[in-house]
């Protein structure tokens, strides 16, 4: 299973992941890829134009005229990502780390991307990354994750409440699996996402997302199905929300601590 989407920019009107179908299309929207050959050289130039030290900029291996990368000197910073729309002028970027899209947004100036991609590189706050970069975006989620992985656990739950409570009563079991969850002290303190319906639990912050702590979710008819993990074998059913959180907490791995930042590969217990 896939968890929901977090929350994140959306990309803008007229962004599409291929690229203008024609090069003299492509030429005409991105007049510094016909001049330089590549995204990665049109923002080296940029760079030079703005007296700005990038470092060297990779091209993307598959796709090197439309995709390049700036990295990170902070050693948690994945390389910012960095490609172009196809119906309409746009660049795109994408800041994550530790298994969390920090930062992403979309411009038509290439020198507003250089000044993003400085400014996560040189390891800038978010704060910052957004006062060089006035069209960066960050989310609420984004910012509690800077603050540490305590805050990002309530974050996200605020979210996962606030975004279940919102839509109609045809999910209220939905709703009420997540509040019975919240209630208990023992998963209030590890990251949850849902997925299908499904409510899951990561020791983590980061995707991937742990899968060592069991699921719940709804059974056909009512009630609901508690799923042991990795395998999602049934280990029991409920027919109410605060029956199904009581079994899934007699079923939680020995010493469940808090969960930390990273993704699972760090986080397995």
């Amino acid at each position: 299973m896939s968890p929901d989407e977090p929350d994140v920019v959306t990309a803008p009107a007229g962004w599409k992941p291929n690229a203008p179908e024609t090069l003299a299309a492509e030429n005409v929207l991105y007049p510094e890829l016909a001049s330089h050959g590549q995204l990665a050289r049109a923002i080296q130039a940029a760079a030079a134009e703005l007296a700005i030290d990038l470092g060297s900029v990779p091209s993307a291996e598959s796709d090197p005229r439309r995709w390049a990368r700036v990295d990170s000197t902070t050693p948690d910073r994945e390389p910012m990502r960095i490609g172009i729309g196809a119906v309409e002028r746009w660049f795109l970027v994408s800041g994550w780390s530790r298994g969390v899209e920090l930062v992403s947004g979309a411009t038509r100036d290439l020198e507003e991307v250089v000044r993003a991609a400085a400014a996560w590189r040189s390891g800038a706050s978010l704060n910052e990354i957004e006062d060089a970069a006035s069209f960066v975006k960050v989310s609420t989620l984004a910012r509690a994750h800077e603050r540490g992985p305590g805050d990002a656990v309530a974050e996200q739950w605020r979210l996962l409440r606030a975004r279940w409570k919102a839509d109609d009563d045809r999910f209220r079991f939905v709703m009420n699996i997540i509040e019975a969850a919240y209630a208990a002290p023992a998963l209030r303190q590890l990251f949850p996402y849902t997925s299908h319906a499904s409510l899951c639990f990561s020791t983590c912050t980061g995707y991937p997302y742990s899968d060592n702590v069991p699921l719940v979710e709804p059974r056909e008819g009512g009630g609901y199905v508690i799923r042991g993990r990795p395998m999602c074998d049934v280990v029991g059913e409920a027919d109410d929300a605060d029956s199904a959180i009581a079994m899934l907490l007699s079923h939680l791995p020995a010493r469940v601590g808090p969960a930390v930042a990273g993704t699972a590969d760090r986080a397995r217990r």
